[in-house]
């Protein structure tokens, strides 16, 4: 049910302001419903949290996450979007530049520091916890990774088979994101951030810039 002319917004913002005395602007409205849904997905998993829990959380009504969001898929989308910033991980990957060199690391560094540091590191395990609990997070977190992750800084080479190389790098990241993170395998978990990336960086570099097998294509 959403909501797309001014009126209808602040209406439900002035909805929003009922339920908790407060006066949230739509900017701060959203960011506690970001909030809100990674908590719940975190406790809850992304099938037990409800939109109505959701909302409950945030103090705002139903009407505004449909509003901004249309549905939980594309609320839990947002929450990942919310975490990463994709756009600004891409570009800091890149570079300028588009140099080849080190590209492979730049990648594997970025990710790793999505986790170091300790507020995205818990948006991004609640993110990990949901998409390990359910089958649609799974592929709503494999898309998001792959598509506006992975697959940009692919294109960015200019070489052949993008989608193969960027689908290559995702298992990678992904992986070493659950096995360090989530399930906390031994001695992953305790090496240092530097010699991790170190181990990493090489094969990242070569799903991006190395030669493919001929049987990956397509």
């Amino acid at each position: 049910m959403g909501l797309s002319d001014g009126a209808g917004e602040e209406e439900l913002t002035r909805t929003a302001r009922k339920r908790t005395g407060r006066r949230p602007g739509n900017t701060e409205s959203r960011q506690l419903i970001l909030d809100a849904a990674r908590a719940k997905f975190a406790t809850h998993g992304y099938e037990g949290a409800s939109i109505r829990s959701i909302a409950q959380e945030a103090g705002v009504d139903t009407a505004l996450i449909h509003h901004f969001f249309t549905s939980k898929d594309g609320l839990f989308s947002a929450a990942v979007h919310d975490a990463v910033h994709p756009e600004q991980l891409v570009a800091a990957v890149v570079g300028k530049r588009r140099a080849l060199r080190g590209l492979g690391e730049r990648m594997v560094r970025a990710i790793v520091g999505l986790w170091e540091g300790e507020v995205s590191r818990n948006q991004m395990s609640s993110i990990m916890r949901s998409a390990v609990s359910h089958e649609v997070a799974a592929q709503l977190l494999r898309r998001f990774f792959t598509e506006e992750v992975a697959l940009p800084v692919a294109r960015s080479t200019g070489k052949s088979d993008p989608e193969v190389r960027a689908a290559l790098v995702t298992s990678q990241l992904v992986g070493l994101a659950m096995t360090r993170y989530i399930v906390q395998v031994h001695p992953i978990d305790k090496l240092p951030a530097d010699e991790l990336v170190a181990c990493i960086a090489p094969t990242i570099q070569r799903y991006l810039t190395g030669a493919l097998p001929v049987s990956f294509r397509g």
